[in-house]
């Protein structure tokens, strides 16, 4: 019989296992957690049962993806889009669930009339089931659409903000339809005595919750945040996470409700982005193992058993959900390009529409033997995502022909923008490092044209006179249009390293002549980007340590001039000395283990590299590490000289990544 450990350790095993696999098909790893379930659970190799404790962990996961989403709904933002989130993702949620409900009807009046009793197609399924049916349909993927709209650089064109508005709205109905799908198994009567008990129990604990929640919130973050622990600021945030779930519970109300009011009100503080750092281990490891648990629940021999159903069930509401979504995008003023874009984004079904059907399942609306075909075809929809959306381009341009009109129109506004200009800067993305920059080009009567993706951005920007127009500097007919062969330089202003060596490879395919000027966070990607064709490389990080160097040096009496020497010696030096940092205790995220760090090592009487040269004792091209200088026993410090001979007490400092210094460090110290 297998222990609760022995479950854990498959679980996490078969976890590494789906995300390594889905990273190496860059795929969202969401599937790779839905393919191991199905391949571990009881209907494939019977490695794991669906156990009660394993489930309720999995309910946590829910809980923090709804806090998560909590934290996305703050009501400035909500505000700016409340056309598409509540006109547009209303309209698709509610039509989706009458449509279903309709179809229900319809087809159970059908059946009837040629004799069939007991619940459509003989499952039981009533009027109640097609209203839980009808919610889950509804739902679509938001970690799938969004990681592959960030991907392509989507997220601000004109049909990645109706995606997004209609996917907020769609997680916002999550939350009544929790309360309502239990609710749904009563009498008439008692649904309405139900219904009408949470509603007034919602009312009274959202009012109490968002009117005086807030202050009392602000207050009590700032509390914990002085203590200036961070142990203390985690153990807070669980607190609050699961004891505003706990209080949602005992109102009769659901766990997910409390996470997300969690999450709004600690959305209106400034500890927003820290807590979203600190809460996503919880929230993808316990995320991922919800969706294992309902992999198990897919019975893969439906699959073969049952192809057809599932077929169609798979292929019946992404086309209608293709066609529903298209149209009312349509009519709420999108172009028909941008319409059908919108439609293929969101055609398949959601993780929210996973918990909704297995929520329904507990509460007996949907039966047993029809939940594993709806999974099945569930699962298959998700799948199909990434390649719908690789391929929407091609399908819209097949489909619509005003798409690639309109498309025509862009570029041509454009190209007319900067028809008469040459010589000029083109500067991709125009936020606030490309305002300062079109600012000083300005003052020095340099031309330049900016394109960007913010539509609102944009129209200010133009109403105020800038040379700013709405375009996509990864596309070369964008580039092309503003005049690339024409530029005397590109600034690509915003630090996003796979965008940069996309308009790295057009500008040096098309115009190689033109000097490239690149931003980056920090020093992790410089060889990545010259050897893309960077013409010069600013990392924030250090530009911002030259800057307080130089300041410093400036305040302690160095003359200004030898000053700006020294600084610009290190920047033609492209930052060699520069490269990494030594590692402290506050260097331990997860992020930063790929970056260059610095390693001092000190040689030792036993070590084997003494009276050695520097280039026999650690070959940089095997260890992957650079010597930045060495510090003899005395206190000299000289340059790494590869003839230089290595002698007792000398301190050597590294440059490379941790796993390469920990090899080098060996090395030099081995006896």
């Amino acid at each position: 019989m297998a222990t609760t450990l022995d479950l854990t350790l498959l679980y996490l095993f078969a976890a590494v296992i789906g995300v390594v696999l889905c990273r190496l098909m860059k795929l969202p790893p969401m599937l790779g957690y839905l393919a191991v379930g199905v391949v571990i659970g009881p209907n494939a190799l019977a490695l794991a049962k669906d156990s009660a404790g394993v489930q309720y962990l999995a309910e946590f996961g829910v809980v923090f993806l709804m806090f998560v989403i909590g934290l996305e709904f703050n009501l400035p933002k909500l505000k700016s889009m409340r056309s598409l989130v509540f006109g547009l993702g209303f309209s698709q949620v509610g039509l989706t669930i009458v449509a279903t409900l309709c179809g229900h009807l319809a087809l159970s009046t059908f059946l009837s009339y040629l004799g069939h009793h007991g619940g459509l197609l003989g499952w039981g399924i009533n009027w109640q089931s097609a209203v839980a049916l009808g919610g889950a349909l509804a739902m679509s993927s938001t970690a799938i659409v969004v990681k592959m709209m960030a991907d392509r650089l989507e997220l601000e064109s004109e049909h990645g903000r109706r995606v997004i508005g209609i996917l907020l709205f769609q997680d916002l109905a999550v939350v009544p339809l929790l309360v309502l799908i239990p609710a749904l198994g009563d009498s008439a009567s008692e649904m309405t005595r139900t219904l009408m008990l949470a509603a007034i129990k919602a009312a009274a604990l959202l009012g109490v919750l968002l009117l005086g929640g807030q202050k009392v919130m602000h207050w009590w973050l700032n509390l914990v945040a002085r203590r200036k622990s961070e142990e203390l600021f985690m153990l807070n945030l669980l607190l609050v996470t699961l004891g505003l779930s706990w209080l949602t519970e005992h109102f009769g109300l659901s766990l997910a409700l409390g996470a997300f009011v969690a999450g709004m009100l600690i959305a209106e503080t400034e500890y927003k982005h820290q807590v979203e750092t600190d809460i996503r281990p919880f929230h993808d490891v316990l995320l991922g193992l919800f969706f294992i648990t309902i992999g198990m629940k897919l019975d893969w021999h439906s699959l073969y058993e049952q192809w057809a159903l599932v077929l169609m069930l798979a292929t019946g509401p992404l086309l209608f959900k293709l066609g529903l979504i298209t149209t009312l995008a349509k009519l709420f003023g999108a172009p028909t390009g941008v319409a059908l874009r919108t439609g293929l984004y969101l055609a398949q079904a959601g993780e929210f529409g996973f918990v909704l059907l297995s929520l329904a399942t507990a509460e007996h609306l949907i039966p047993r033997q029809v939940e594993s075909p709806l999974l099945a075809a569930m699962v298959l929809s998700m799948l199909g995502t990434p390649l719908i959306i690789m391929y929407s381009n091609r399908i819209v341009m097949r489909v619509s022909s005003t798409d690639w009109l309109m498309q025509s129109l862009a570029m041509t506004k454009i190209a007319t923008k900067a028809i008469n200009t040459e010589k000029h800067v083109l500067i991709c993305g125009y936020g606030r490092s490309g305002q300062n920059l079109a600012r000083l080009l300005e003052k020095e009567k340099i031309p330049y044209m900016a394109l960007d993706l913010d539509p609102d951005r944009v129209h200010q920007a133009a109403a105020a006179g800038h040379h700013v127009v709405f375009g996509d500097a990864t596309r070369l007919q964008s580039l092309v249009a503003a005049g690339l062969s024409r530029a005397a330089a590109v600034v690509v202003t915003y630090p996003n390293t796979p965008s940069a060596k996309k308009i790295l490879h057009l500008v040096h395919a098309h115009a190689s002549s033109v000097p490239v000027v690149v931003r980056t966070i920090d020093d992790s990607s410089l060889d990545e980007l010259q050897g893309a064709g960077a013409t010069v490389i600013v990392p924030e990080a250090i530009e911002g340590s030259l800057m307080l160097a130089s300041q410093a040096l400036a305040l302690v009496g160095v003359p200004m001039r030898r000053v700006i020497r020294m600084v610009q010696d290190q920047r033609v030096a492209r930052y060699g000395l520069l490269r990494g940092y030594f590692h402290g205790a506050d260097d331990d995220s997860v992020d930063e283990l790929e970056l260059q760090r610095l390693l001092s090592v000190t040689l030792t009487a036993d070590s084997a590299c003494i009276g050695q040269t520097l280039a026999a004792s650690l070959d940089q091209r095997d260890t992957r590490v650079a010597v930045v200088s060495v510090r003899r026993a005395e206190g000299q410090v000289v340059n790494p000289e590869k003839n230089l001979i290595l002698h007792v007490g000398d301190t050597l400092v590294l440059s490379g990544r941790p796993q390469d210094l920990s090899r080098a460090e060996s090395l030099l110290l081995k006896g």
